[in-house]
């Protein structure tokens, strides 16, 4: 076989097997249940934002309604497929809708930012109809959208039959699967601003005055480092309640579903978490590891640096190990970022989290046009030297 195409297959191998490591190790720990604690909520969660570690939890997997926390999903998909300058006309169908309002008018025309700060604030859920109607054309194919939306996330038990989650037959999900949707909505940082704060006016067209618009989270006023994010009740669902909060490098995101005290409980969640849990950082994003030989190549080493950052929230006063899972030589022809192994953070044997290894500089294998300038670099500047 020509060293070129072997070189080719070679490539090929090192990227799937990287591909491949990366899906058992996600695969595994997305299995991990956290400890399980006792709770007023019927169910309730605690997982940490940048990995979605889960650290705490109680019936987490358990189907239930969760009343207006649905508008978080409501919300992504909207960040997702649409523009927050959009201009929105308000249908018959948005007008009038039964619950907590922000009172919009048949034809009134609202940006689809205006429409997520009544959405998320005020809980409107004319605005969540609003918002449906005007990325999914209608409320069923958009709840069709946050349905295949979830299951992309990983969530396996949720169905979402209404945007703004008023009593709905079938319509559910679960703490955790709850907890995963708000994790990957924090990511937009509009979404963060939003759910983070407390008061704000939008414009209500034919008046001379604004909507005034409160959040309901009282965590965000009594709870030190809180970032939002959504409150819900139906008499069916009870009080729901998707929280968070950051201190210092570590962030927590809960859910409580059927919650009596859900901004107690919620307090005491993160409490159990801030105090038994720290954030350990192993790499950061773009750091050079270590050099490797390149067979082939116009060089023969290349730089391998950390994709992304590597850290996991660990128990406080623990250290963890770093294993780093990398060929002995790599062939040429790789480019910069290709994947090359992975490095691997552990505690007692169990993956915490894994990061990707990649190219720092692509190294092109040699060819007839790097052997000639490989002799001219190397030919004698002066024709006497020769002699000497």
């Amino acid at each position: 076989m020509k060293p070129s195409v072997m070189n080719k297959l070679r490539k090929i191998i090192l990227v799937i097997c990287c591909a491949v490591l990366t899906l058992l190790d996600s695969g595994a720990k997305a299995q991990s249940g956290g400890r399980e604690v006792g709770s007023c909520a019927k169910s309730a969660i605690l997982i940490e934002r940048t990995t979605g570690t889960v650290l705490l939890s109680h019936n987490a997997h358990q189907p239930l309604p969760m009343a207006s926390t649905t508008k978080v999903m409501t919300a992504l998909i909207a960040l997702e497929k649409g523009n927050l300058d959009d201009v929105v006309t308000v249908s018959r169908n948005a007008y009038g809708v039964p619950g907590t309002s922000i009172y919009l008018s048949e034809g009134e025309r609202i940006t689809l930012r205006d429409l997520l700060y009544g959405l998320m604030l005020a809980s409107g859920n004319d605005a969540a109809v609003a918002i449906a109607e005007h990325i999914g054309g209608d409320v069923g194919t958009f709840c069709g959208m946050m349905t295949a939306r979830a299951a992309e996330l990983g969530c396996e038990d949720s169905v979402f039959l209404s945007p703004n989650g008023l009593p709905t037959s079938g319509h559910h999900t679960t703490a955790y699967d709850l907890a995963l949707i708000a994790r990957e909505a924090m990511n937009h940082e509009f979404f963060r601003t939003l759910v983070s704060t407390r008061r704000a006016s939008i414009p209500w067209e034919g008046r001379s005055y604004h909507r005034i618009l409160n959040n309901k989270n009282r965590l965000l006023s009594d709870y030190e480092g809180a970032t939002g994010i959504k409150t819900g009740y139906t008499k069916a669902a009870g009080r729901c309640l998707v929280f968070g909060a950051k201190r210092g490098d570590l962030e927590l995101i809960g859910v409580v579903l059927n919650c009596p005290d859900w901004f107690d409980e919620a307090a005491r969640l993160m409490d159990l978490g801030f105090a038994k849990y720290d954030y350990f950082t192993a790499l950061s994003a773009g750091e050079s590891l270590r050099m490797l030989p390149v067979d082939g190549g116009t060089q023969d080493t290349v730089a391998i640096c950390a994709a992304r950052e590597l850290g996991a929230p660990v128990p406080k006063g623990a250290i963890p190990s770093l294993e780093y899972h990398l060929p002995d030589e790599l062939p040429a022809g790789l480019s910069l970022g290709d994947p090359v192994g992975e490095a691997r953070l552990l505690l007692d044997g169990e993956i915490l989290a894994t990061c990707p290894l990649v190219m720092q500089e692509g190294v092109p294998p040699r060819d007839i046009s790097f052997g000639l300038g490989e002799i001219f670099r190397l030919w004698p500047a002066h024709p006497e030297q020769m002699s000497q």
